[in-house]
C-alpha cells in the first residue's frame, strides 16, 4: 500500500510542471491594447487604423502631461491581415484587439461591401465579439478615431458609453455587435442596421489637445442615423423619426421623447418608460401580412403649454396623439424599406416562423415579396404619471 502511495506521489511530482503557467502567455509590456479599429477603403486596398491606449497617461495621478491618452497608427494593404502586420514597423509593440470597444467602418467602404473586412474579426482567435460596430457617415473611420474627446480619456471608452446610454434613452441608434452583425448579413429574413458617427466640426481640430482643453468642445463624436444594408452594403440611411420607428418595431425602444402638440398652442413631451412590440406574421390568400403590436408605457416629462393634466379627457387625448406619434415614426420606417424593398425589421424572420412551407418558396424573392406586403400597426399608449406637480404653473399666468 504505502509503494502504490509513492508511485502516485512520484507520478504528481512529474506532472507539476506540465500544469503550472499558461503556454500561450503574453506579458503586458510586449502589448500595445487597441480600443478602436477603423477600416476605409483607399483604391482597391484597406486602410486599417487603430487607437492604442497609452497606461501611463491614462493611469496617471499625477495630472495631466499634456500628452495624449491614445495614439493612432495606420497601415495599408491588399488584404486587412497585411494592413495589421505592416504596422509593426510604427509600432514598438504587437497590437492586442481582445480589449476593442469599437469597430467603425468607413462609409466609402461600407457602401462597397463590407465583409472582407468583417471576416478577420470573426476568425481572430484571440479576438472577441463584444465590441459595438459603426459607419463613419460622411466621413472615414481614420478621421473619427483622429478626434478626442472630453470626460472619458478614451475616445473608444466614449463611443462605446455613448452608443449604450443613446439607445437604451433616446432610440434612433442600435449597439449592434459582431455575431448579431454577421448574422443579420447572411440571414435571408432579415437585413443589417448599424448606427451611424459623425464628426461634428473640423476634423483636423478635433485631433489636437486643444479641443478637450475648453468647456464648449468645439469638434465632437455624435451619434445620428441608422444605415441601411442589402447584405453587406450600405444602401441608405434613415433620418431620426425612421431610427425610431425601427427601433420600436425591432422591440429595441426602452426610452424616448415623443413630441406632442397641445391642443391651444405649445408642444408637450412625453417620455417613454416601457415599451413591447411584437410581431404577428402570416399568409392570407396566398400573400404574406403582418400586424405589429405596441405597448407603451409613458409619463408626461415637460410641459411648454396652458393645459389640464388633471383631467381624464386630457390624458387620453395625450394618449391618442402619442400613439399617433410612434405610429407615424414606424409607417415611414417601413414606407422607406419598402421603397427600397429592404427588409431590416425581419419581417421575413416572422414569416419564416408562422408558416415555413411558403417561406421555403418565397425566401428566393422575399425582397420583391416585402415590398408589397401588408403592415397593420396596433399602438397602445398609457400615461402613468404626469410628475410631482400636477397642473403646471403655466395655467396661472396671464396672457
Amino acid at each position: 500500500m504505502a509503494r502504490k502511495a509513492g508511485w502516485c506521489f512520484v507520478i504528481v511530482l512529474m506532472l507539476v510542471p506540465l500544469i503550472t503557467g499558461c503556454w500561450n502567455r503574453r506579458e503586458l509590456n510586449d502589448l500595445a491594447i487597441v480600443a478602436a479599429l477603423g477600416i476605409d477603403r483607399v483604391k482597391d486596398k484597406f486602410l486599417v487604423t487603430v487607437q492604442v491606449v497609452d497606461p501611463g497617461e491614462v493611469a496617471s495621478r499625477q495630472g495631466s502631461s499634456g500628452l495624449s491618452p491614445v495614439l493612432t497608427y495606420h497601415g495599408i494593404g491588399d488584404t486587412v491581415f497585411e494592413a495589421v502586420r505592416k504596422m509593426t514597423t510604427v509600432t514598438p509593440r504587437k497590437l492586442y484587439f481582445s480589449h476593442l470597444r469599437v469597430f467603425i467602418i468607413g462609409e466609402e467602404l461600407a457602401r462597397e461591401g463590407m465583409g472582407e473586412a468583417l471576416d478577420l474579426m470573426s476568425r481572430d482567435q484571440e479576438g472577441r465579439t463584444d465590441f459595438y460596430i459603426v459607419v463613419a457617415k460622411g466621413t472615414t473611420a481614420e478621421n473619427v478615431l483622429k478626434v478626442l474627446t472630453p470626460i472619458e480619456k478614451i475616445p473608444a471608452s466614449k463611443m462605446f458609453d455613448s452608443l449604450e446610454v443613446s439607445e437604451r434613452s433616446w432610440a434612433p441608434t442600435v449597439a449592434v455587435q459582431l455575431d448579431e452583425l454577421i448574422t443579420n448579413i447572411v440571414s435571408p429574413g432579415i437585413q443589417a442596421t448599424l448606427t451611424g458617427v459623425v464628426i461634428q466640426g473640423d476634423p483636423e481640430l478635433g485631433s489636437k489637445r486643444k479641443n478637450v482643453e475648453t468647456p464648449a468642445t468645439p469638434v465632437h463624436l455624435q451619434y445620428k442615423g441608422i444605415a441601411m444594408f442589402r447584405e453587406d452594403k450600405l444602401i441608405a440611411w434613415m433620418n431620426e423619426d425612421e431610427s425610431k420607428g425601427f427601433s420600436n418595431i425591432t422591440d429595441r425602444l426602452n426610452s424616448t421623447v415623443v413630441k406632442v402638440a397641445c391642443p391651444r398652442g405649445g408642444k408637450l413631451a412625453i417620455e417613454v418608460i416601457r415599451s413591447k412590440t411584437a410581431i404577428k406574421a402570416k399568409v392570407r390568400d396566398g400573400k404574406p401580412e403582418a400586424e405589429v403590436v405596441m405597448h407603451t408605457e409613458a409619463n408626461v416629462a415637460d410641459v411648454e403649454c396652458k393645459i389640464k393634466l388633471t383631467t381624464a379627457t386630457t390624458l387620453f387625448d395625450l394618449e391618442k396623439a402619442t400613439e399617433d406619434a410612434l405610429k407615424m415614426h414606424a409607417e415611414k420606417a417601413v414606407k422607406k424599406a419598402q421603397r427600397l424593398k429592404c427588409d431590416i425589421f425581419g419581417f421575413g424572420d416572422a414569416i419564416h416562423r408562422a408558416n415555413p412551407r411558403y417561406w421555403s418558396k418565397a425566401k428566393e424573392n422575399w425582397d420583391q415579396q416585402f415590398s408589397k406586403m401588408d403592415i397593420r400597426f396596433n399602438v397602445d399608449v398609457k400615461i402613468r404619471r404626469i410628475g410631482t406637480i400636477g397642473e403646471s404653473f403655466l395655467n396661472d399666468m396671464k396672457e
